[in-house]
């Protein structure tokens, strides 16, 4: 997730339960491009143990492959094209979602990146961009450049987050190309998961917004994949995770005020499993420094510390739009796959 998945939210996430493979946030590929620092971090410097594919976004094939042999020097796993932003500041650019306009131009970008990547190349996409019309000839485009992965989200760009996810088209997915296809799209819990993955024939599934909620949904799923029953989180895991998470991506150049701020984009993930009413959310967001912060934790979470925490949102408890963007949400980067 764009702004979201660096190099502290991977050590984080992987601390309560790691899943099997982690995507960056997206590359910005143009002629004035390089491969951002902190993102370039986020593979050099993983010791999560898990494999780090570097996601891609841009139209220019000649720096993407310039893009591409710079990666390719580092110790990724392999590739990644998002076809699948939907943040309109993107895809007016005529990259991420706004390519699934452009079949032939598809052609062109996976052909150059299946010559240039030796390895694994994947692919995330959407359904189309309005509508559906070109799905079927861009997942024959899938087959046809060998992509080894591919990654469905269940709504056209034009829809975001809004409408409900068609994971039939996911299914359809499954059946037409040749390589394993993840389901994305509202993969609330590892109940959610499997039943997605049992619906649609999917290898497995991409998790975003929901890991920011809920750490531990990785561990979970291989429980729940297992046959047994997904661990019980209580709000004092919560409160610890919230701690383990401040004291992650705190650095000494950020004013403890911007890094609260910076909190309340993961908190308003949370919040969503914390009470049904919303007032964690309510007070979290009035606060201004880490003490404030942290008493309103204590207030919501350990007052009853054993309560468990909602295994699935509540209904109606919802992070505020501004941070429920694409870019701070799951569309435009992916965050983590488990399989």
């Amino acid at each position: 997730m764009q702004d979201v998945t660096d190099l502290a939210f991977m050590r984080v996430v992987a601390h309560y339960g790691a899943p099997d493979y982690f995507f960056t946030e997206f590359f910005r590929v143009h002629a004035q491009s390089r491969p951002e620092r902190h993102i370039v971090r986020s593979i050099a410097e993983n010791r999560t143990g898990r494999p780090v594919f570097a996601q891609l976004i841009g139209e220019d094939i000649q720096h993407l492959n310039r893009t591409v042999r710079e990666l390719l020097a580092l110790p990724v796993a392999g590739i990644d094209l998002n076809l699948g932003c939907p943040a309109p500041k993107v895809y007016k650019k005529n990259v991420g979602g706004g390519l699934l306009r452009d079949p032939e131009k598809i052609d062109e970008i996976l052909g150059a990146l299946r010559a240039a990547v030796p390895g694994l190349l994947t692919v995330k996409m959407r359904l189309g961009f309005e509508d559906t019309a070109h799905f079927d000839r861009i997942l024959d485009l899938v087959n046809k450049h060998r992509v080894d992965l591919l990654s469905v989200h269940g709504r056209t760009v034009k829809e975001m987050y809004r409408s409900e996810v068609r994971y039939a088209s996911i299914a359809q997915a499954v059946q037409r190309v040749n390589c394993p296809v993840l389901a994305n799209g509202n993969i609330t819990s590892a109940p959610k998961a499997a039943a997605v993955i049992a619906s649609t024939g999917a290898a497995g599934v991409m998790i975003g917004r929901h890991a920011i909620r809920n750490p531990w949904i990785f561990r979970q799923c291989r429980e729940v994949f297992a046959g047994g029953a997904p661990s019980r989180i209580t709000l004092a895991d919560v409160r610890d995770y919230i701690a383990h998470l401040f004291d992650a991506t705190r650095t000494e150049s950020i004013p403890e005020r911007a890094h609260v701020n910076k909190m309340k984009k993961y908190l308003n993930f949370v919040g969503q499993g914390v009470d049904p009413e919303g007032s964690f959310l309510h007070d979290m967001r009035r606060t201004a420094t880490r003490d404030e912060l942290f008493a309103v934790c204590d207030r919501h979470l350990l007052s009853h510390p054993e309560r468990e925490f909602a295994p699935e949102p509540y209904p109606g408890v919802i992070a505020r739009p501004n941070c429920e963007t694409p870019e701070a949400a799951d569309g435009c980067s992916l965050e983590s796959v488990t399989a």
